[in-house]
């Protein structure tokens, strides 16, 4: 199992590209690389899920963790390129309704807008 996390900073701006799965052992991983990045105010955060394969309910508490943190300072949290069975994750648990969250279907009519 792996995760591979790439952060580009511009401003107040960052830009993350996720891929592999998201589980009891790489979670720590991935909360390891977002923790510097959501202690700052006024940051939007855009994370693309497109690539990861897999997640369990250790990734939704990394990604609800991230979200309290950066929304307690002011600033925004977007996942993007979910697939639908990660989407479903979101919505079992109610997420979806408070996070902002963007399907592969919905980047792809975004792109094409």
């Amino acid at each position: 199992m792996n995760i591979s996390v790439e952060l580009f900073e511009k401003n107040m701006n960052v830009k993350g590209i996720i891929k592999g799965e998201i589980d009891a052992f790489t979670a720590p991983v991935l909360r390891e690389n977002l923790l510097d990045i959501s202690l700052k105010e006024n940051i939007l955060i855009e994370l693309d899920l497109t690539d990861v394969s897999y997640m369990d309910s250790t990734g939704l508490g990394v990604f609800v963790g991230i979200y309290k943190s950066v929304n307690a300072l002011n600033g925004q949290l977007k996942l993007t390129g979910l697939s639908s069975r990660l989407k479903r994750l979101f919505d079992i648990t109610g997420l979806v309704e408070i996070m902002d969250i963007q399907t592969r279907e919905e980047v792809m009519i975004d792109e094409t807008v």
